[in-house]
């Protein structure tokens, strides 16, 4: 198999949630203008329609059957567009060999949160645009694809879902059946395969030693054990500070970028609740009192507590206890902070965001979007996890 084309399925809605597939088109590579004896670099072949055994290597010397020109030749096209452009629809599908890309208009729900009851399978939204919700992942994901071959292709299917959470409706659930199909043979003309070496030096990135501890406290401040378990509702509390106990602040300040919890020690793993996010911003305050920066005596080390919760997904009558892991992104900074360092507070009586220690303004780009302390794609994040929490459901 020489390489695998890229298949858009294109979807159109009709009435309300009615939704059909209009059509496939396999891209293909290059030009399509070509007089009768040239031979293509390759060409999608069904093995049901021609058995590749007519090909394979023997003695003496044997006519080809007639269909074998089918394949063979490429026809003479004027046109040198490779694929129709596909029509803007409802729901659009991309698939590749490894990924499957999808996309649904923003405006076919009356909710501004609907991204949060919105699954491909059982993974959530994870990227966004004023017009588009998108759900990007890939194949080797664990989000529910369903695998089936056949002779001549492979199918891989997975359902889009909307339901919407809470105790009343006011727009109807509704499921969309996914399909990507890749052809499973491609007969290649090419004359052998020759390897050519890469000389030269191969560099690989050192992590660091970790500098960081985060760790768990009770109300008082003192450290707890590696597990700990809590009930819903309760707060608790973490901290994040140098493992050097001797490390004094200077003109430096420990600031937290981002938090978020997950099921798994894997920081990659869904599902995942932020607590922390847009350098600094306690955004979780919004949803609980209980979440918020706490004062501390050293600037080097950054408190924080969170309200227990359990994973909605999670929950059975099996069992009544989640095991959740903190992951949380950690850098050092100047004392003064910025939009891009900085420790904020929403104050839901004021309706506004505070700064831990002093002005409040750098707060402002809570409600949007702060920049980043470093250039994009300069260092990678480096996240601190700590050892599991149980949390009981009562």
């Amino acid at each position: 198999m020489k390489r695998m084309a890229c298949s858009l399925l294109r979807l159109i809605a009709v009435g309300l949630f009615s939704l059909v597939v209009l059509d496939w088109h396999v891209l293909q590579p290059g030009a399509i203008t070509a007089d009768e004896n040239t031979f293509p670099e390759w060409v999608y072949a069904q093995k049901s329609a021609y058995p590749k055994e007519v090909f394979q290597p023997e003695k003496g010397a044997r006519p080809l059957p007639d269909w074998s020109g089918e394949i063979l030749r490429v026809p003479v096209a004027t046109s040198s567009t490779t694929a129709a452009a596909a029509r803007a629809g409802v729901v659009e599908l991309l698939c590749h060999v490894d990924r499957i890309y999808v996309r649904i208009r923003r405006d076919v729900f009356k909710s501004l949160n609907a991204y949060k009851d919105l699954k491909l399978g059982t993974c959530p939204v994870n990227q966004g645009t004023k017009a588009h919700y998108y759900l990007l992942y890939l194949l080797k994901t664990d989000c529910g694809f369903k695998l089936e071959s056949k002779a001549d292709n492979l199918f891989i299917s997975v359902v889009l879902k909307y339901m919407p959470a809470g105790q009343v409706l006011r727009q109807m659930p509704f499921s969309v059946p996914l399909q990507c199909k890749y052809p499973r043979f491609f007969n290649s003309y090419k004359v052998g395969i020759h390897p050519k070496l890469q000389g030269g030096t191969v560099f690989k990135a050192l992590q660091p030693k970790q500098n960081v501890i985060l760790a768990a406290l009770d109300a008082s401040g003192n450290e707890l054990p590696e597990s700990k378990t809590y009930t819903l509702g309760q707060p608790m509390y973490f901290e994040a500070k140098m493992a050097n106990a001797t490390a004094k602040s200077g003109d430096q300040r420990m600031y937290i970028n981002k938090c978020f919890m997950t099921a798994s020690q894997n920081p990659n793993s869904n599902p995942k609740y932020t607590v922390i996010d847009n350098q600094g911003c306690m955004v979780d305050s919004k949803a609980s009192k209980q979440s918020k920066f706490l004062l501390g005596a050293s600037k080097m080390a950054l408190k924080f507590s969170v309200a227990a919760f359990i994973f909605k997904d999670g929950v059975s009558t099996s069992t009544q206890m989640q095991q959740l892991y903190m992951h949380c992104d950690v850098s050092v900074g100047t004392l003064t902070p910025s939009p891009s360092l900085k420790a904020c507070n929403y104050d839901p009586a004021t309706k506004k965001w505070k700064e831990l220690y002093v002005d409040d303004s750098v707060c402002i780009c809570c409600e949007s979007t702060c920049p980043s302390a470093l250039p994009r794609g300069k260092l990678p994040p480096c996240v601190h996890t700590l050892q599991e929490l149980f949390i009981k459901s009562q």
